[in-house]
């Protein structure tokens, strides 16, 4: 048939911008020099990071030449761009402290009519773990259509055995169950300074609960918590060096004690936690299952699948604010976004209240509608690495684990997690980052809105604060083994100053620009 004569001819077309030549590197960079005037370009543009590494303003293509991996697909080792080769889809979670099972169950339930598809049951009290609790807590749950997860400080193997019964007399396929029992010794040890139990001890009963779940695939055992490095002020490669460590470390105690490489690294899992340095956190989440599937591998698995790293990532705490509340909200949706774009497998984002009290319907309902815009507005969850190509962000990649292998060896070469937990190398280097960090917010480099840059001064003090959430306790430091890392929010001492001397934190952070409208 004839084409019709308006119909274009394929052949004749041009590339897009075809007509506007290429303009090289060194043409950019005369023309960034003429708009400087003779100022110096690397102390003008040239970023240099709090985790010790330097960021050009711009990358072209010749920047990524050569980085190792980058020409990989999704869902191929090491899994730098995903273990997802079609579509980025993540599990929605959220948390439910549970005192009352009944009502837990209730809540759970509740929530999963309204777009959570991963939960995670927070329990309070674990000498309150039995067969009967643990069946209520499930009742009218449909286990292999959402991930459950049980987060406890003790009691993780009769959670197991409980569960387990309550699956089977569900009459649901125990092999198909999603989730975790999460056990953390090394971190239980890090934040309270002890363990209930001996170390060794916990580690042992660690390596026994894995066997008892070795047949369920798809339950995990083991949850290293990295989240707490980044809420005790450490930079990103800090959290990731230490993370990683802390997972070898696992990995180092479990095969020791006669578990499989594949097994123990099958029932690892971790947990992020995301800041607001928006392209960095994207970057972080490649570079964590780049370097972890590295890890594995030495381990010398019998399974491809056993390098993947399972990833869920939880909203900050350390940037969060009990002043201008509502600017909580912005924060976490970048930080939601990051996760999303970096290929997490689930995600938490923290209510905006979360840290000065306990949040209620409306916060939590926020919470989840801003994971739920991602995916329904904005369709975060249809490509696979969607950050993938960028030049900014595959060499951000490079760079971050560049560092992060760099501290990981250090650490393996000071004997391990555990042994620069015991000496307070691990402390130190957080403490470091801490002091920074908050030299930063203070000198208002680190920028807090509403807190260290336009504070609305005629703000007051909500009635229903809950002080133990804004200044929480520190440990007692009775019998710790080692000196416990301390969780706290970057606008702490600048929360107490305004609280107690508000005309002190007026004269240091108020402007009137603000405060005036």
């Amino acid at each position: 048939m004839k084409p019709d004569s308006q119909t274009p001819d394929m052949s004749k077309q041009e590339k897009l911008f075809a007509q506007f030549p290429p303009i090289s590197t060194e043409e950019w960079m005369e023309k960034i020099k003429a708009d400087l005037k003779g100022a110096d370009f690397d102390n003008k543009l040239i970023w240099k990071t709090n985790e010790g590494f330097a960021v050009k303003p711009f990358y072209r293509s010749e920047d990524t030449e050569g980085l190792t991996f980058i020409s990989t697909l999704p869902g191929e080792f090491p899994y730098i761009r995903g273990t997802k080769k079609h579509g980025n889809n993540w599990l929605i979670r959220q948390n439910i402290d549970v005192e009352d099972y009944t009502l837990a169950n209730k809540k759970a339930l509740d929530i999963l009519m309204k777009g959570v598809d991963s939960l995670g049951f927070v329990i309070s009290d674990p000498e309150s773990v039995n067969d009967k609790n643990i069946e209520a807590l499930m009742k009218g749950i449909h286990y292999e259509s959402v991930e459950i997860n049980f987060l406890s400080n003790g009691k993780a193997k009769e959670i197991l055995e409980s569960f387990i019964k309550a699956v089977k007399k569900n009459g649901s396929d125990i092999t198909k169950i999603k989730g975790a029992i999460e056990a953390d010794p090394l971190g239980r040890l890090m934040i309270n300074g002890t363990l209930c139990i001996p170390v060794e001890s916990g580690l042992d009963y660690l390596a026994s609960l894995t066997r008892e779940a070795a047949y369920l695939p798809f339950l995990k055992t083991i949850r290293v918590n990295a989240s707490n490095f980044t809420n005790a002020g450490a930079d990103i490669v800090k959290e990731l060096a230490f993370g990683l460590s802390m997972g070898n470390e696992y990995m180092t105690q479990l095969t020791e004690r006669g578990i499989s490489t594949d097994l123990a690294a099958s029932k690892i899992c971790f947990t992020f936690g995301i800041g607001s340095n928006y392209f960095f956190e994207i970057a972080k989440l490649r570079a964590a299952r780049l370097l972890w599937a590295l890890i594995v591998s030495g381990w010398n698995p019998e399974k491809d699948e056993s390098t993947v790293m399972d990833i869920h990532c939880i909203t900050s705490r350390w940037n969060k604010t009990i002043f201008d509340p509502y600017v909580n909200l912005l924060r976490t949706q970048t930080e939601a976004m990051s996760a999303a774009l970096g290929g997490t497998d689930s995600l938490t984002v923290d209510p905006f209240d979360m840290v000065f009290r306990q949040p209620d319907e409306f916060s939590e309902r926020i919470a989840r509608n801003q994971q739920l815009i991602l995916k329904d507005e904005a369709y975060f969850d249809k490509t696979a690495d969607p950050a993938g190509g960028s030049w900014y962000i595959e060499k951000l990649t490079h760079l971050i684990a560049e560092n992060s292998w760099k501290l990981f060896v250090e650490i393996e070469n000071r004997g391990g997690f555990l042994a620069s937990l015991k000496d307070g190398f691990i402390l130190k280097s957080i403490n470091e980052s801490a002091s920074i960090r908050k030299a930063d917010i203070e000198g208002k480099k680190e920028i807090l809105l509403g807190t260290n840059q336009y504070p609305d001064l005629r703000e007051t003090i909500s009635s229903d604060l809950d002080f133990s959430r804004i200044f929480p306790d520190k440990p007692e430091e009775s019998d710790n083994i080692v000196e416990p890392i301390r969780l706290f929010r970057g606008s702490e001492e600048a929360d107490k100053l305004r609280i107690s001397s508000p005309e002190i934190f007026k004269s240091k952070f108020g402007s009137t620009k603000k405060s005036e409208l």
